[in-house]
């Protein structure tokens, strides 16, 4: 058997650990996932427990596992030269500040472990299966409950110190909206504090699904995205940027974004990308799935040893 097929039937266990819930899989790709669950993100060692109880029922019923990948929420340590390696650190999700993430499931599981962040792992998953399948430089954004983004230049993920906080990059100053000055604990009107979910709830008084297409909320949130997309788009040169999350379930925002970052960027970089907006300021196709997939990716390159 060639080393490309036996790489492909490596058993994997992928995490992705949201602030919300967390998605566990086992499965060897896309096309061949043999179990699935989800569990509510509620203490560390109630939520780690039951995911260690998923993948030893797992192994009982599909065989031992290779390696396991984890796509967390943060922020994370992902310096591995770091005494913190592995932990989730200073997040505000409460009583989850400096848990050992991948060292308590690693050690549980006797098995090597890859760890990135959950829009990491998502971008992963969208550069292999989905919207930028084939490109060596793009961003995936999720907005949802926070916006983040994974960064890929030349097929690598993106990280320096720390891994990039694109959802606190700050917007253009404003007089406050119906008297909203943002919601972000420590900036206030960042990209996360007036466009991620709980913004949009906080200045309007309801979720973004209860609002009609024709409210004026659609036109401010099209606003700060499209500079979003201006930003991530002179700082990282990207082919495409993809958007994600559950506040991207909104499809009619797609074609205002476009509309406005045209507006901003007033012709300026006449590359060909950007003559298509269509094809450059696009949705996930993964419904959701990019995280996990990604978590498996994490998995096959710790078994590689890349991770």
């Amino acid at each position: 058997m060639a080393v490309q097929d036996v790489e492909s039937s490596i058993l994997l266990g992928g995490v992705e650990a949201g602030g919300t819930k967390f998605n566990c899989v086992i499965g060897t790709g896309p096309g061949d996932i043999r179990s699935r669950a989800h569990f509510p993100t509620t203490t560390p060692a109630e939520t780690l427990a039951q995911v260690q109880a998923f993948f030893e029922a797992g192994i009982k019923r599909h065989g031992e596992l290779q390696a396991l990948g984890i796509a967390t929420f943060g922020p994370a340590d992902l310096n591995k030269a770091s005494e913190t390696y592995g932990y989730i650190t200073s997040t505000p999700k409460a009583g989850w500040s400096y848990t050992n993430m991948a060292g308590l499931l690693g050690d549980a599981l006797a098995v090597p472990v890859g760890f990135e962040t959950d829009v990491n792992g998502a971008a992963l998953g969208e550069g292999l299966y989905g919207a930028a399948k084939g490109l060596m430089h793009y961003v995936y954004v999720t907005i949802g409950t926070g916006i983040g983004a994974g960064v890929v230049v030349n097929g690598n993920l993106l990280n320096g110190a720390t891994h990039p906080e694109v959802g606190h990059m700050l917007m253009p100053q404003e007089p406050a909206v119906n008297g909203f000055e943002g919601n972000c604990p420590f900036h206030k009107n960042c990209l996360e504090g007036v466009a991620a979910g709980p913004a949009i709830k906080a200045r309007w008084g309801v979720s973004g699904d209860q609002l009609e297409e024709s409210h004026p909320a659609w036109l401010l949130q099209a606003h700060y995205l499209a500079v979003m997309c201006v930003n991530l788009t002179l700082c990282y040169a990207p082919e495409r940027i993809v958007l994600g999350g559950g506040v991207m379930g909104q499809a009619h925002l797609f074609p205002m974004i476009r509309e406005k970052f045209a507006v901003l960027m007033n012709g300026y970089q006449k590359l060909p990308h950007l003559q298509d907006l269509d094809s450059y300021i696009v949705p996930t196709p993964l419904q959701g799935m990019a995280g996990e997939l990604g978590a498996l990716e994490l998995a096959r390159k710790a078994y590689k040893g890349e991770q």
